[in-house]
């Protein structure tokens, strides 16, 4: 498809969100105009942006010649004739009242370029209400960054009922060019995402103080205890309760009357307790802090309770063809800054205990708000969130993400005899259970090909991995020991299979992507790679048969050291310890390791190489005498093959060997 190209932006307001968003545009090249009815309210965002570029380059994120550069691609102007008359796109952040909004919208189509897009910075409404009486609806679409934009990765971007292709995908790729992670919101709903599936549990937390269930802060203290970085009482100060009460309202009328039951919230705004803005709400704010008082932490609230309130909304946008499972899981990781979403707790659960939690929560507060969602009362949570039930009922809503379709977060590439498996998560490479799994099912694919002789194990890009991603969703301790044996079984075939296994290390190998490396039969190394076990300053130990592999390695002494303190070593650390035996220059170690096992390919008989592997990783168990037995038998098998002697009239006739595996 082809993208429309955008030069110069607009944006409408020069509030936090708006001079948030103009500075995030400036910083990826943009030209940037900020409009806003007040001069007043311009020279405060002037103020604003130019504080936030000084704190950047302070902090080293940026150069002075960037943050200069940045700031002189802003302009400020209260004429919004002339600050939309040559914008290739017009991002509108006004306050959240639609009339206003419609307006601005009415007033930019009349000034701005034909092709231009207007973009809404709107959080809860529906792009297609903004679209009404539009000449150009196909040209209106949603961009909800969230605040501080200048910080937070979301964007939700919004397809309206009669958006085109062209813009909504053009927007899309705008925010991955400016730095962001969008998400695809693939049919119009109030709230989008996040706040959609944040209504529910704006209305639970209300109830539970309606019913004297516990107070705020012994709530908030207890959602903090659950890492959380704000409880949800302070969440709220924090937005404004006169947002909470709009929206709540706004859904009361658009999705369920029932998101009116709450009067606690409206009560507050009615006494002006908006939390952060007037100084007081649930809790008194000071010097932009809310005062929490010490205390223990509620008893009487359970964080299955809030898991499975926003589970439930998640399968109903699944359910209604608004986003994919994907893209839900991340607008909840990044929008609410947690560090994992509903599809990672439905992997965790039964479909049983889900329901089973949402009728004892809709029966407990009477309100069909919580009731399971169809998808969880007929059974079919997991299908729903694998992306099949949206696929064969919801056309519009992208099944997986454009890089799992395509690639996955395990590759594979052959090269001659020589396989090569790509971890392929983020730039730290990750290990989750969709690497675990995608590994599993390539070396069970690579177990019988004798096309390959050689199997290389690194990570895309420049690091090999950083480790587990401790943001995945485990039920109980089973579940998290069950997640362990299920990696160790995986690591076990590297080690078990009928080929070289050889790790590349580079950039970072730690935890679980140290304990990787270990099940292979050969690491290379960077000189620079940080190597180690940070589990025990995460309250974890090595699961993935570190603590065993290790101590075989380089012995119990050693081995305790590294795993006791947590210290990382250098590749050539590594090498000196007999960890690594390689070390490949940085710049050049994919290059260097492939020739490495391409030679080994060539030179080494698979059949024997495999008998090698056993009887070196079974004879460290076995007495001396068991082992001088185990290799004697190995010889006698080796005895007539073709390889050997294949490797002998090789050698005879001085050429390079051709193994055949046989």
């Amino acid at each position: 498809m082809r993208y429309l190209e955008f030069k110069n932006a607009t944006v409408i307001g020069a509030g936090i969100m708006g001079h948030g968003i103009a500075e995030v545009l400036a910083l990826s090249g943009l030209n940037v105009v900020i409009n806003d009815v007040s001069q007043d309210f311009l020279d405060r965002a002037r103020q604003n942006v130019q504080t936030s570029l000084s704190r950047m380059k302070e902090s080293g994120k940026l150069t002075e010649s960037t943050m200069n550069e940045s700031m002189s691609r802003i302009t400020f102007t209260t004429d919004l004739r002339n600050a939309v008359s040559n914008a290739d796109i017009v991002v509108e952040a006004v306050p959240e009242v639609l009339d206003i909004k419609k307006t601005v919208i009415k007033d930019v189509e009349s000034s701005c370029p034909p092709g231009a897009v207007i973009a809404s910075n709107t959080s809860n409404f529906r792009i297609t209400e903004l679209q009404e009486g539009s000449s150009r609806p196909q040209k209106i679409v949603g961009m909800h960054f969230f605040n501080p934009p200048v910080v937070l990765k979301l964007v939700e971007v919004v397809r309206g009922e009669k958006t085109d292709d062209e813009t909504f995908e053009s927007v899309y790729e705008l925010c991955r060019k400016i730095g962001k992670t969008p998400i695809r919101v693939v049919k119009d709903s109030p709230g989008f995402v996040v706040n959609r599936i944040n209504a529910p549990e704006s209305l639970f937390f209300c109830l539970l103080l309606e019913k004297k269930i516990d107070t705020p802060d012994a709530i908030d203290r207890f959602a903090r205890g659950q890492g959380l970085p704000m409880g949800p009482y302070e969440l709220m100060d924090y937005v404004g309760i006169d947002t909470v009460v709009h929206s709540l309202e706004y859904y009361a009328k658009e999705i369920s009357p029932e998101y009116g039951k709450c009067s606690l919230y409206k009560q507050m705004m009615d006494q002006n307790r908006l939390g952060r803005k007037t100084g007081h709400g649930f809790y008194s704010w000071t010097n932009g802090k809310a005062q929490i008082p010490s205390g223990e932490q509620s008893s009487k609230v359970e964080l299955m309770d809030v898991l499975a309130v926003e589970l439930n909304e998640a399968v109903k946008l699944i359910e209604e063809g608004i986003a994919s499972p994907d893209d839900i899981e991340t607008g909840v990781r990044l929008g609410m800054n947690r560090p994992f979403g509903p599809i990672s707790v439905a992997q965790g659960l039964t479909n049983a205990e889900i329901k089973k939690k949402l009728e004892d929560l809709s029966s407990r507060f009477e309100t069909s708000i919580f009731a399971p969602a169809k998808s969880i009362a007929e059974g079919k949570l997991k299908e729903v969130i694998s992306g099949k039930f949206q696929a064969r009922e919801s056309q519009k809503a992208e099944p997986t993400s454009q890089k799992t379709q395509e690639e996955g977060a395990v590759v594979i590439k052959k090269i001659d005899k020589v396989a090569i498996i790509h971890l392929n998560n983020g730039r730290l490479n990750l290990l989750n259970g969709s690497v675990i799994d995608g590994l599993e099912k390539i070396l069970h694919e690579l177990k019988d090909d004798r096309d390959v002789n050689v199997v290389v194990v690194t990570g895309k890009g420049s690091v090999f991995s950083a480790g587990a991603e401790l943001s995945q969703f485990f039920s109980g301790g089973i579940d998290f020991m069950e997640a362990s044996r299920h990696g160790q079984s995986v690591f076990r075939m590297l080690s078990e299979m009928k080929k070289i296994t050889i790790a590349e290390i580079k950039g970072y190998a730690l935890g679980g992507g140290f304990e990787l490396s270990l099940a292979c039969d050969i690491r290379v190394s960077t000189p620079d790679a940080k190597i180690g076990f940070p589990e025990l300053q995460r309250g974890l130990v090595p699961g993935w048969g570190g603590t065993q592999r290790l101590a075989k390695l380089i012995g119990a002494s050693r081995a305790s050291y590294l795993i006791l303190t947590a210290d990382r070593i250098t590749g050539n650390e590594a090498r000196e310890m007999g960890i690594v035996t390689r070390i490949f220059n940085t710049e050049s170690i994919d290059d260097e390791t492939l020739s490495f096992a391409k030679e080994l390919s060539r030179k080494v008989a698979p059949g024997a190489a495999y008998l090698a592997k056993l009887l070196i990783s079974k004879g460290s168990e076995s007495s001396l005498d068991d082992g001088l037995t185990m290799e004697a038998i190995s010889m006698g098998l080796v005895y007539g093959t073709e390889d050997l002697k294949e490797g002998i009239t090789s050698f005879l006739q001085k050429r390079d060997p051709e193994f055949k595996g046989r």
